[in-house]
């Protein structure tokens, strides 16, 4: 996705930008995914208010993603990812 997009609108962190800031705006199951994965990226520090940066995504294919959320780094499948919505930051 192109960083015009991405300031316009909330987006998964699948689909965000690399090295670019953003805010979690919410974590929910994506498509049939368990509520269990939700609460586990909450556990973790995946909550609504919290800076994120995709750092890097393996090659090929992307998947996982390195996520800085706060001061912690994770390494994400695409499928946990997009269970995030983020907010661009200005």
């Amino acid at each position: 996705m192109n960083s015009s997009k991405a300031s316009m609108h909330r987006v998964t962190l699948d689909q965000f930008d690399t090295d670019r800031a953003a805010t979690v705006h919410a974590v929910e199951p994506a498509g049939g995914q368990a509520a269990e994965r939700a609460r586990q990226l909450a556990d973790i520090g995946f909550v609504p208010g919290e800076a994120v940066t995709v750092i890097a995504r393996a090659w090929p294919g992307g998947d996982p993603l390195v996520v800085r959320i706060g001061h912690s780094r994770f390494a994400l499948r695409r499928a946990e990812a997009a269970c995030i919505t983020v907010e661009p930051q200005a």
